[in-house]
């Protein structure tokens, strides 16, 4: 089983900055999916920076969530993340 979120925050470039139990830092990418369904919905800025923790996940203001395996999976140490948005 993957760590679960402890705290996360909003970024700008609507990636979201993770800390998760373990205490390890992770970025995670929100862009891939603001044009699927439900989740264009994070496209308006005041719901996607209403995220918070919730349940070992996150959750936002209008009830939309990512599983927490998916975040730790598809997220990226914040190093690794800057080299890719450089590229």
């Amino acid at each position: 089983m993957n760590p679960r979120i402890k705290e996360v925050y909003p970024n700008e470039n609507y990636t979201l900055s993770i800390i998760f139990e373990n205490d390890e830092k992770r970025i995670f990418d929100v862009k891939p999916y603001l044009d699927k369904g439900i989740f264009n919905q994070l496209k308006d800025r005041r719901i996607f920076n209403s995220v918070k923790p919730f349940l070992g996940s996150i959750q936002w203001v209008n009830g939309l969530d990512f599983c927490p395996d998916t975040l730790y999976l598809e997220s990226e140490t914040p190093n690794k993340a800057l080299k890719t948005d450089a590229a």
